[in-house]
């Protein structure tokens, strides 16, 4: 759209926020009429309201629910679900709903960079990351953007020109985003998550699918992952755009995988019948954790499908450091090593942690989202060396412990103090013996105790941090 289109606009932007507040903005300077709703009218609310209206934006707290009236479109933040009466309105209305994503893609300029996307239930931000760690070792200008790092807004309309994006997008973000079109694009998986914001499973999955619609080189997908494969069968894409697996196994031809310790690629070389083309060592990935080495392969795909040499996939996943609170290592205390994945707040994600130690003492619990632990249990309980269990609901961990692990010793901590997890702490270290992990992988929400997985982290670390030296 042509900055004349937006002249005398009337937009409605649904929500505060990190994404609301910069969209109000970005629009009353392109010339639209807009007006601001929100559910809640607190104090940080009225602040931000105050803001934007010293700006000549007008902002409606207290009701998000109903329409403005001669609202021609609704610029909404992610989290906004859409069965809210704001949004049923604006569909009898035929009253048009963008998310931040959908409003950047449209504002692109001519020759704009192109979008390499990631999604996902868990590895977004790690595979951004490091896909933008890879682009950069090639040389190319570039940012991990969307969900992470620089806005889309900002990355689109900002002074600084970029060959290409690292997009990371939610499955909210993509539910908002009906012409999206990217280069190339993964699912990197799909298990239950965020369902009481998408209806089913089957409603977040095709929110996840939207990814591929409209892609014009590459749908990567898991081939370890039949519901991802599937996505890619059912999208509608260019012609001539291709379906790339990954692999932690010997990769078949349009895949890339895993032969005796090294990253190869048999999808983007000459003779993909006969030949594979080296990429990285497994050891240049870190942490070498299973699913971090699927993640590594998946950020690969999307570089090499962008035509990025393979000496630069190598360097690229050398120099990438993860984020905080992600398999991160905290420290060894007495031979057992202290393991920080705070952000492992699903069980899917849980799993794949639990999946790359052994023995462990998992330190788990929290807000379950309405998660079942039965089936993460079973698949680990042969690697458990105890369980020391936190949080609102560790009752439901402790019940599927009972079932399918009842072997295995558990510590019920029924506290929910700032001293919780220094306590924790100490009582995985009295469970565990030299050459355990102990294991901070909750698989649940953190909010039941901490304002965010961040803060649950740092308090594992400081809590190991405390442990004298002989404590095991």
């Amino acid at each position: 759209m042509s900055a004349q289109d937006w002249q005398g606009k009337r937009v409605t932007v649904a929500g505060l926020g990190v994404s609301g507040i910069p969209a109000a903005r970005v629009l009353h300077g392109l010339g639209a009429v807009v007006t601001v709703v929100n559910d809640g009218d607190d104090e940080r609310s009225r602040a931000q309201a105050a803001e934007l209206e010293a700006e000549s934006i007008t902002v409606r707290l207290g009701d998000g629910a109903t329409l403005p009236e001669g609202t021609e479109l609704i610029v909404t933040t992610p989290g906004w679900k859409p069965d809210k009466p704001l949004f049923l309105a604006a569909a009898e209305a035929d009253v048009p709903v963008w998310g931040d994503v959908e409003l950047a893609w449209r504002l692109r300029g001519p020759g704009a960079a192109p979008w390499l996307a990631v999604t996902g239930t868990n590895g977004k931000t790690t595979t951004v990351r490091m896909l933008a760690s890879i682009l950069e070792a090639a040389g190319l200008r570039t940012a991990a953007v969307g969900n992470i790092g620089v806005s889309l807004l900002d990355a689109v309309l900002g002074d600084t020109t970029y060959d290409v994006l690292a997009v990371e997008l939610s499955s909210y973000q993509l539910h908002w985003a009906p012409s999206l079109r990217a280069h190339s694009a993964v699912v990197l998986n799909l298990a239950p998550d965020h369902l009481d914001w998408h209806g089913s499973m089957e409603a977040y999955a095709a929110d996840k699918g939207r990814i591929y619609e409209g892609n014009t080189v590459a749908c990567v997908y898991n081939a370890a992952d039949k519901a991802t494969e599937d996505l890619v069968r059912e999208a509608d894409v260019e012609e001539g755009c291709r379906a790339i697996g990954f692999t932690l196994g010997t990769p078949g031809p349009s895949q890339l995988g895993v032969v005796d310790g090294i990253l190869v690629d048999r999808a983007f070389v000459d003779n993909r019948h006969k030949q594979a083309q080296e990429l990285a060592e497994v050891g240049d990935v870190s942490p070498p954790a299973p699913h971090n080495i699927a993640n590594a392969l998946a950020a690969a795909a999307l570089a090499r499908a962008y035509g990025v040499a393979p000496a630069a996939v190598r360097d690229g996943l050398r120099s990438f450091r993860p984020d905080p609170h992600r398999i991160e290592k905290v420290a060894d205390v007495a031979g057992v090593a202290y393991i920080d994945d705070s952000k492992a707040t699903n069980t899917h994600a849980a799993e794949a942690s639990l999946a790359a130690y052994d023995p462990i003492v998992w330190i788990a619990g929290g807000l379950a989202k309405g998660a079942t632990f039965d089936e993460l249990v079973t698949k680990s309980a042969q690697r458990l060396r105890g369980v020391v269990l936190i949080g609102a609901d560790r009752a439901l961990i402790r019940e599927a412990l009972a079932r399918h692990a009842p072997e295995v010793p558990v510590v019920d901590l029924d506290r929910t103090d700032t001293g919780a997890m220094s306590a924790a702490v100490r009582e995985a270290a009295r469970l565990a013996r030299p050459g355990d992990t102990v294991l901070l992988a909750p698989a649940c929400a953190s909010m039941d105790m901490f304002a965010n997985y961040n803060k649950r982290g740092e308090a594992f670390a400081d809590a190991v941090r405390e442990l004298p030296a002989e404590r095991a």
